[in-house]
């Protein structure tokens, strides 16, 4: 019999790692091994040595490869078209990116790089006066929807889109170097007093449908960049 593995296996059942087959008999068999490293590795964690829990890779691009020309943007201006839930072509002419209700995302006919300063012939005129530097994203609902009383009309905004837009507002911002503040990703409602570029009434988004508890254009701003944020 080994004392010393004998004195080893009395101390592991004293602190609660019990050997049941063969008890303290001496013998450093598996069973005793396995305790020890049971032992250890609560001993690590108790002294917040064990290794930290590896970090997940990056997800997948969520906006294809070849929607993103090499292109200096500055921000990015979120939106609705105030139409139906899918887009149509009228819609694809004034955003570079619109988001079905059902979260699909469909491309726009402007190139983002048309937006890159100076604009060129043929660009994604999507916010009055705003346009240069700007990649537009817009929600297809919406249509029929009023402010006040709040009513999201036949095609109110879904919780998908609005998942959907967040994934790629964080997206773009990693793949542009876009810093996500108060004036580089922003709702059309926040143009005027975020950028002090005066706008015509666009309440794009003051209300969310999914959530009737956020109101107002900065509130609903604010969920959008925490969220777009948290995915980065």
């Amino acid at each position: 019999m080994n004392t010393t593995v004998q004195s080893l296996q009395r101390r592991l059942i004293a602190l609660g790692f019990p050997l049941p087959k063969h008890g303290a008999d001496g013998d450093p068999g598996g069973e005793t091994l396995i305790a020890m490293n049971s032992a250890l590795n609560e001993l690590e964690a108790l002294r917040g040595e064990k290794p930290p829990t590896p970090k997940p890779e990056p997800s997948a691009s969520i906006v294809p490869v070849d929607w993103m020309p090499a292109a200096k943007m500055e921000r990015i201006i979120c939106h609705w078209t105030a139409g139906a839930h899918k887009a149509s072509e009228f819609d694809r002419s004034h955003y570079h990116i619109l988001i079905e209700d059902d979260g699909k995302l469909v491309r726009g006919i402007p190139s983002i790089k048309l937006n890159e300063a100076p604009a060129k012939k043929g660009y994604a005129a999507h916010t009055l006066n705003c346009n240069t530097g700007s990649i537009g994203v817009s929600l297809c609902c919406m249509g029929g929807s009023t402010e006040a009383p709040f009513d999201p009309g036949k095609y109110p905004m879904t919780r998908k889109q609005w998942d959907a837009l967040t994934d790629v507002i964080a997206d773009l911002c990693r793949r542009s170097g876009i810093k996500i503040t108060d004036k580089t990703v922003l709702s059309h409602a926040e143009v005027q007093n975020n950028l002090g570029i005066q706008q015509r009434g666009k309440w794009d988004f003051t209300r969310l449908a999914f959530d009737p508890s956020i109101v107002g254009a900065k509130a609903c701003g604010d969920k959008l960049r925490a969220e777009a944020s948290a995915k980065l």
